[in-house]
């Protein structure tokens, strides 16, 4: 989904879901579910940590190919 490739990139870009989901004018725990289906569907896209979000190698690839 269109949709969904742009929620990744718009937390890659932010480094942050948080702040991702206040760029996307959503709130941070439908971003975040979206984001975790998408991992479900495909590969662990996100490291996750108490500050930012790092893609692993998975997920650069996914951000080269969107």
């Amino acid at each position: 989904d269109i949709r969904v490739l742009q929620y990744f990139l718009a937390v890659v870009r932010e480094e942050s879901i948080t702040t991702a989901a206040e760029t996307l004018r959503m709130t941070q725990p439908p971003l975040s579910r979206q984001l975790s289906d998408l991992e479900d569907e495909l590969e662990k896209l996100l490291i996750r940590g108490s500050k930012k979000v790092t893609l692993t190698e998975d997920g650069m690839l996914l951000r080269k190919r969107a």
